[in-house]
């Protein structure tokens, strides 16, 4: 059964940076510079008479345009959020994109206590002549917004969910000893979006040395043959460690291709052999209550941190998006942005995949 990579939380937060997709779609006002006016034929002698002339100040360069209107001050009738805090967190979302400009438009109070809403016109020089008007609501704890769903909020929105994935996040690692910048992966093996995004982490873990990268189960709902599979996975890491875990794992992503629940054993067993485990050790593992119990934790801390459905992908906090639409090289950005907001410096390689 496949599934967006966007999750519950995931969907929540494209929310908000559904603006910046409106933006490169763009709808709203239209500002437009006006063209000078062409300048006057001269004849050759005035020509010959400018060269001898005394030379004259260069003439200052114009101003660039701002193509926002000017902002109302009676539009800002809620005491909380400051300006300050939606640029914060307008910035943290999209600084990594330097094709956006936005202006805080209005933060005003709303008929329920204490919630307000903010508008944001948002400008893409990629569009230019082109305003996209965008809004969503502030709950009376500044800590989350709502636009058609419900998502964190703040000057540092994504700090609490790093922290308790930095706690938390137990599941099988590769890449980096330290958890300054923390790629958590939320995947069913048995998804076939959770397959496709694993070119993308893969990629990732090559690309930026600071990464570690820890995997997290998160089955579909109801399915036994993707629990299994998750709880085999928790069992071969216990018999042959983490790298042991990641080899099952591509293992059993390569044999989805047709797979049923007639050739589920076949494909398993075949994928325990390449991580170097028995088939029939792991099987009675994936059978027991600590195997089971494993699973569970990672399903649970899924939810916690909002993760309601796989495939997911969560660097130091923040869900990044998902989808054949968005290109690699676009999410290797967020991701050394990111790294950068939390201080830390990273060295990216040169793209060492194909991915586009």
């Amino acid at each position: 059964m496949k599934k967006g990579w966007s999750v519950k939380k995931a969907e929540s937060m494209k929310k908000i940076a559904l603006m910046a997709v409106v933006a490169m779609g763009g709808v709203g006002a239209s500002i437009r510079a006006q063209e000078p006016p062409a300048q006057p034929q001269m004849s050759p002698a005035t020509a010959e008479a400018q060269k001898t002339a005394e030379p004259q100040a260069p003439t200052p360069a114009a101003a660039p345009v701002d193509p926002f209107p000017a902002v109302n001050l009676k539009n800002f009738t809620a005491d909380s959020p400051t300006t300050a805090v939606v640029n914060d967190f307008l910035k943290t979302v999209w600084g990594y994109n330097d094709n956006l400009s936005w202006s805080v438009q209005a933060i005003l109070k709303t008929a329920a206590p204490g919630v307000s809403r903010v508008v944001v016109l948002v400008a893409n020089k990629a569009q230019p002549g082109k305003l996209s008007r965008n809004e969503f609501y502030i709950t009376p704890d500044g800590k989350h917004a709502i636009a058609d769903a419900v998502i964190d909020f703040g000057a540092k929105p994504f700090d609490d969910r790093r922290d308790t994935l930095r706690d938390q996040a137990n599941g099988a690692a590769e890449g980096a000893a330290g958890k300054e910048l923390l790629l958590v992966e939320f995947a069913d093996l048995l998804n076939g979006q959770s397959k496709d995004a694993q070119d993308t982490i893969n990629n990732l873990v090559k690309d930026i040395p600071q990464v570690r990268l820890v995997f997290e189960n998160l089955p579909a709902d109801g399915s036994p043959y993707a629990f299994r599979a998750a709880a085999e996975g928790v069992c071969v890491r216990k018999a042959k460690g983490d790298a042991g875990f990641f080899t099952y794992a591509q293992t059993v992503f390569n044999k989805q291709t047709g797979l049923t629940s007639a050739t589920l054993d076949a494909a398993l067993g075949a994928a325990v052999t390449a991580a170097g485990a028995d088939p029939k050790t792991v099987a009675a593992c994936a059978a027991s209550q600590p195997a089971k119990d494993d699973v569970n934790a990672s399903i649970a801390l899924g939810a916690a941190v909002g993760m309601g459905q796989s495939p997911a992908l969560v660097i130091n906090g923040r869900v990044l998006p998902g989808g054949a639409s968005v290109h690699y090289d676009t999410i290797k950005q967020i991701v050394a942005y990111q790294a950068g907001l939390d201080g830390v410096t990273v060295h990216l390689q040169p793209t060492l995949s194909t991915l586009k």
